[in-house]
């Protein structure tokens, strides 16, 4: 099993910051990385892969730098980007062997591998149908059937389940979960529920900075008492609604119940609730201040 770490890494474009002084681990399971768009996910996934070249600090696989592994750290990594390209006029079987020539993949094994992702991602019965009339979902699959095609052992996903509909995201989630136990495997998104369950650790980017790190019930500790149940009238509402973060809202005969993340109490009647990790993404991604000293748990 692979190492990889980033050693104060840093990226600018400009003079805005993308990714200010990362430091951070990864070894075997699954990282869910969350982050409001233009946290700077993306920017920090492009220079895990090589993609892009930090402009401070190193990132390291099992000790050395990825710059001068080159090809060999090309061989570990398996990449799904935000904007998936493909050829429309391919079928997914050939666009699956057309990738899988590029990563230089034995024929034998090439042919083998396709068919066993293929039933992976539930696509066997339209694989020689052009990509063209795939729907979003669809395309997404073979998305990461492409990247697990030279069996990867770091996997770098970027907005993974964008457009899938709610049964394609269990499927996706159950395999990402299935990927994790031998390999790296980091993951970004915006959505919640898609790291809730699946991710062993959980990291919180914002502004470019990563803000908080840890188990699900680590992050869900740190915001303890950080969320508050009320039923107030509707004019209450619209007066909280302007001052706290409202995660949820209903309306029950003539009081509305509000369901408001805040480090103090809102109102009087106001009491704690349960904190959810939705709770917790919205305190640290909303409340946090940017240049506030954040300790990774």
């Amino acid at each position: 099993m692979h190492k990889l770490e980033l050693i104060d890494v840093q990226k600018s474009y400009k003079d805005k910051i993308a990714v200010g002084n990362t430091n951070v681990c990864f070894e075997h399971g699954v990282y869910g990385l969350l982050g409001e768009n233009g946290a700077g996910k993306t920017t920090l996934m492009r220079m895990i892969c090589g993609i892009l070249r930090p402009d401070r600090g190193s990132i390291m696989c099992d000790g050395l730098p990825i710059i001068q592994l080159q090809g060999e750290y090309r061989k570990l990594l398996g990449y799904l980007p935000q904007d998936f390209g493909y050829y429309k006029e391919f079928t997914a079987w050939r666009f699956l062997n057309y990738i899988a020539a590029l990563k230089a993949i034995p024929e034998d094994y090439a042919k083998m591998k396709i068919n066993e992702l293929l039933q992976t991602v539930d696509l066997m019965q339209v694989k020689d149908k052009k990509l063209k009339t795939y729907s979003g979902g669809m395309i997404r699959r073979i998305g990461i059937a492409q990247a697990l095609l030279n069996e990867p052992e770091i996997l770098v996903l970027d907005e993974p389940t964008s457009g899938l509909d709610p049964k394609e995201r269990v499927r996706f989630r159950n395999i990402i979960s299935s990927l994790g136990k031998q390999r790296i495997v980091i993951l970004s998104t915006h959505i919640v529920s898609d790291v809730e369950y699946i991710a062993d650790k959980i990291m919180i980017m914002k502004s470019g900075k990563l803000i908080q790190m840890g188990t699900a019930q680590q992050i869900l500790k740190s915001v303890e008492n950080c969320v508050w149940k009320c039923a107030v009238s509707e004019r209450e509402a619209e007066e909280l609604n302007k001052k706290y973060i409202v995660s949820n809202l209903k309306n029950r005969d003539d009081k509305v119940e509000l369901r408001i993340v805040a480090k103090e109490k809102p109102i009087p009647d106001a009491v704690t609730e349960e904190c959810s990790l939705e709770d917790a993404y919205l305190y640290y991604s909303l409340i946090g201040q940017e240049g506030e000293d954040y300790a990774l748990i």
